[in-house]
């Protein structure tokens, strides 16, 4: 799971600007510092943080995804 949300975490740096701001209530800065506290591993990772934002925050981001896909025609 870790290296599946790292993953996510760098793609996700790899989108313009223009296409983000599609999508402005998704903290993209805070995507990319949580993937260097998971890739770093900064005081440790806490593994109970990482299942919440999977619950809690990415749907959100899969539906933003899905939207943003769909605005581009892929």
């Amino acid at each position: 799971m870790i290296r599946n949300l790292q993953t996510l975490a760098e793609s996700s740096q790899r989108l313009s600007d223009e296409l983000k701001a599609t999508e402005a209530q998704i903290p993209w800065r805070e995507l990319a510092g949580f993937r260097n506290v998971i890739v770093h591993g900064y005081l440790g990772v806490d593994l109970g943080a990482v299942w919440l934002v999977v619950e809690q925050d990415l749907p959100a981001l899969s539906d933003a995804l899905a939207r943003m896909a769909q605005h581009r025609g892929l």
